[in-house]
């Protein structure tokens, strides 16, 4: 199997419907797999999934384990060459899992750790977050007090959201967004994916910097966009 997409639900039961549909779409030229862990939701989308999609795995955790620990559990019953950590408020592009499976070379490079791609929100602007730089307490200075707004070309202060490339300009960057993430599954066990220890927030960038940290590259593909409606999932 090529693919398995992984998508961790709390209460988000229209969300998550609106995603994986899309998330059916997008893999009708993929060998892969939906898995949707959900965290313990008490809205109803364990019944939503049961009867829209009763062919589609779902493993229903009996607490809120946390956005680290569910997607775990979701990786450990996958089958796929590759992962894909996805958010539920999402909903992808029909053209994604393609382009960055089947024509995008950099999937292929032995080097690579994870691959994102270009989020918008709903309104279809342009979401800074797709691409970052390591917050070192220098970078997050210049994110905290907006420099990065006046200098953008600047690499003193243009680091936080890895200003080195335009949102239309694909290339290696240091931190990905754990919303959209795609990696080898094996890689992902080898590091351990995400560290059980931090309940959410920040994973991404923990799991991003253990990959650099082990001599690969996060990249930014630019060719394809996901939605993501930011702060509902």
């Amino acid at each position: 199997m090529q693919l398995s997409v992984i998508i961790l639900n709390y209460n988000v039961r229209f969300f998550l419907e609106q995603c994986v549909l899309s998330v059916q779409a997008a893999l009708q030229h993929i060998d892969g797999e939906i898995i949707v862990v959900d965290n313990n939701s008490t809205d109803a989308s364990c019944q939503m999934m049961k009867t829209r999609f009763p062919n589609i795995k779902l493993i229903e955790n009996k607490e809120n384990t946390g956005f680290p620990k569910g997607n775990n559990i979701g990786v450990a019953e996958a089958k796929g060459e590759y992962i894909c950590i996805l958010n539920p408020d999402t909903v992808v592009a029909e053209d994604t899992f393609t382009k960055i499976l089947i024509s995008q070379p950099a999937t292929r490079n032995p080097q690579l750790g994870i691959l994102g791609c270009k989020l918008i929100d709903g309104t279809g602007k342009f979401l800074p977050e797709s691409k970052r730089g390591i917050p070192t307490p220098w970078v997050a200075f210049t994110k905290i007090f907006g420099l990065y707004n006046f200098f953008p070309k600047v690499r003193m202060f243009n680091q936080y959201y890895a200003q080195h490339l335009s949102e239309n300009q694909s290339g290696n960057v240091e931190i990905l967004v754990g919303a959209f993430m795609v990696m080898k599954r094996d890689l992902y066990i080898e590091v351990g994916g995400f560290d059980e220890k931090c309940f959410m927030y920040s994973d991404d960038i923990d799991l991003s910097y253990r990959l650099l940290k082990s001599d690969k590259i996060n990249y930014y593909f630019c060719e394809t966009s996901v939605i993501h409606y930011k702060g509902e999932s």
